[in-house]
């Protein structure tokens, strides 16, 4: 019930305001200034002191006083769930990130990685244990149901993670629960400091006859390449320039799709790459941001892949003047948010009128229309194709780059120049990664012996 009661302890309210100040449930007020109505209500602040909040309303009493209700019953139901009795790990996990993660200095792909990881573990019956029974032993059954499979509480068959996101949870779990420890102060102690990650051990075969080693790299041949194109060109899919970089120049599918013509020198035949592409599923965004190590780096490409981006560009000339006014043009606007920035991506066609905070970009990978081709979208064409072109089964995106550093290695390039091509942090996880693939270059090396023996 909203009582009407004149508003007059306000020391700094005008004797005007006071009376067009009403207390609502003895909490909360409401209050005209100039056309619009604002509402505010007394919270704890970390000291635990009440101090008076406002908000803007709009210009009608009814609909603020509406509001101020609204706020005031979500507050009392977050005091609720606040209370350290009634925390979850899965609310340990949201306060983390909203509190810890989102304004901190990481970059905004480890901050999208980490609300992932989140989500997916809210979703097993950890996630809505109490915070305050959670024990070593809990959490060390949970990572080893990551880490080997087995069956949930609820009956669902769990199957085990690889080992980078084994990695991803378990720095998730270790921050959200120091976090809990301090400055949350919900736990006295972080129970994830018990916890060891245990890996499945490998299985080997002493005595199947199959020479294969089981630790070859998932590339595809050059035969293959041209069956996945040569489908591609049929369907007149967008998803086929954005293939062909990839498999020329090695690039991450995010670094593709965020290439713009500015970064490409067709003349000395290098991209710059600088930016990637990604789908923020916590804000429902596509957005452009830096690359994985969050560095510039310069690749060189063939004669080949310039013949086939100076094709695309001559096409994208006449898109344009094919579509005309319904040709979009591609723009990013930037988005603070908790002290981190955000570049979101929009598709205008030129006949719309352009917001002043948009800035136009010159993508190279597009539709038809104008629009740019999304790394989403490009996956999902990579799983078509490998469903639909024999012998191309299980095929994803990654796996040109995989085949793009193969056939370099196989090829006598030096692992320091393809791990600075790949934008590898050192050169060992370039050959740890794919030096077992190349196995012309460990044939060429063995067979050096016969000239020893030989006397060569």
């Amino acid at each position: 019930m909203v009582t009407r009661t004149p508003y007059v302890t306000d020391p700094i309210a005008t004797d005007t305001e006071r009376r067009k100040v009403y207390t609502i449930m003895a909490k909360g007020s409401v209050r005209k200034k100039g056309k619009k109505w604002y509402y505010r209500f007394y919270v704890e602040d970390e000291s635990g002191n009440l101090v008076q909040k406002e908000y803007a309303g709009t210009e009608s009493k009814s609909e603020t006083e509406a509001l101020l209700r609204k706020a005031m019953e979500d507050y009392e139901a977050k005091k609720f769930v606040a209370r350290s009795e009634n925390v979850t790990v899965g609310d340990l996990l949201d306060m983390w990130i909203e509190e810890e993660v989102k304004p901190g200095n990481l970059s905004n792909g480890t901050v999208m990685a980490y609300q992932g990881a989140a989500s997916r573990i809210k979703q097993f019956p950890i996630g809505s244990r109490k915070l305050k029974t959670v024990t070593p032993e809990h959490l060390q059954t949970f990572f080893d149901l990551l880490s080997f499979g087995g069956t949930n509480a609820d009956g669902t068959e769990v199957k085990p993670i690889s080992k980078g996101y084994m990695r991803q949870f378990s720095a998730v779990m270790q921050g959200a629960f120091r976090f809990a420890v301090f400055p949350k102060r919900l736990l006295t102690f972080n129970p994830m400091q018990y916890i060891k990650i245990r890996q499945k051990q490998e299985s080997y075969e002493l005595f199947n006859e199959d020479s294969e080693d089981g630790l070859t790299v998932p590339t595809i041949s050059y035969e293959q390449f041209a069956a996945l194109t040569d489908y591609l060109k049929k369907k007149d899919n967008p998803a086929l320039l954005p293939i062909q970089i990839a498999y020329y120049t090695g690039l991450r599918i995010g670094e593709v799709c965020a290439l713009t013509w500015q970064d490409i020198d067709l003349k000395e035949q290098t991209i710059t790459v600088r930016r990637s592409m990604r789908y923020n599923g916590a804000r429902h965004k596509t957005e452009i941001g830096t690359t994985k190590r969050s560095k510039i780096r310069t690749v060189d490409f063939c004669d080949t892949l310039a013949t086939i981006l100076k094709a695309a560009r001559t096409e994208q000339h006449k898109n344009r003047f094919k579509y005309g006014e319904l040709y979009s043009l591609n723009y990013y606007r930037q988005v603070q948010e908790k002290g981190r920035s955000y570049y979101e991506l929009y598709s205008l066609q030129r006949s719309e009128e352009v917001p002043e905070d948009y800035n136009e970009i010159d993508f190279v990978c597009l539709r038809p229309d104008g629009c740019f081709e999304s790394s989403s979208t490009v996956g999902i064409a990579c799983r078509t194709a490998s469903k639909k072109i024999p012998g191309l089964e299980g095929f994803h995106f990654h796996q040109l780059r995989h085949t793009f550093t193969s056939n370099l290695l196989s090829n006598g390039a030096a692992p320091k120049d393809v791990q600075e091509l790949l934008g590898h942090a050192d050169v060992s996880t370039t050959m740890n990664i794919y030096a077992h693939s190349t196995r012309e270059a460990k044939r060429s090396s063995a067979r050096l012996l016969d000239k020893v023996v030989g006397g060569d």
